[in-house]
């Protein structure tokens, strides 16, 4: 005889649908950054950013292969051929042209530098938004006090390595453990939430001229900006 399934919400309908309206945006963002990215496929480390500066990684056409453009991803002097994916790729009327990343992963699917950019920013906002109001639902009901913070045995260097370890072996909780967030799982959840996505916000905003405009500290911040 089967035991009765019990089914455990552990966030608010609210928190659901945020954190869903959050996915589509970081989707969005990701897909119109691509776009962006398509204009000019280069990548630079230090204190360069000009068409004739070495770029650390470079999506570009290499010679001829049996009549066709080579697709390249170059990364620093190593050259990989990525031919039909990135640096050329085939166009509606499948032939390849030359392209960072294909059409089928950018937002719009043709290139419009413009138009990526302005799906970009506009969802961008959606997502400081939602974001912001995320965490006024989650601290006002308490949620992140009360389910997301580490009690104090948790935050020992003991509980944090069996907690590892146990994932590592695929050994989760069951029962009454299952119901509540293990250290290792609070941790992670408080890093992504009060680390990583304020970064990842905070330095894509920082790439508005706008933004920049009304604070310029935010360019000083994260390195500066190189116009050449």
């Amino acid at each position: 005889m089967s035991l009765p399934t019990t089914i455990v919400f552990r966030h608010s309908i609210a928190t659901r649908v945020l954190h869903w309206l959050n996915a589509v945006c970081v989707f969005l963002v990701l897909m119109s950054g691509l776009q962006i990215f398509n204009a000019h496929p280069r990548l630079y480390w230090g204190q360069y950013g000009a068409n004739t500066d070495h770029a650390a990684l470079e999506m570009t056409v290499g010679g001829p292969a049996k009549g066709q453009s080579l697709g390249i991803v170059r990364v620093g002097h190593y050259e990989i051929p990525t031919t039909g994916f990135l640096g050329v790729s085939k166009d509606r009327g499948g032939d390849l042209i030359e392209r960072g990343f294909p059409s089928w992963a950018t937002i719009p699917s043709y290139q419009d530098l413009a138009t990526g950019r302005r799906w970009h920013f506009f969802f961008a906002w959606v997502l400081v938004f939602s974001s912001g109001l995320y965490f006024l639902i989650g601290f006002a009901a308490r949620h992140i006090q009360r389910d997301l913070l580490p009690t104090r045995t948790q935050w020992s260097f003991n509980s944090i390595g069996r907690d590892i370890w146990n994932h590592l072996r695929l050994r989760f909780p069951t029962g009454e453990a299952a119901r509540q967030y293990s250290s290792l799982q609070k941790l992670a959840y408080l890093a992504v939430l009060f680390i990583l996505a304020p970064m990842i916000l905070a330095t894509g905003l920082t790439m508005s001229p706008g933004l920049d405009a009304g604070f310029p500290w935010l360019l000083n911040l994260f390195g500066g900006c190189r116009l050449s």
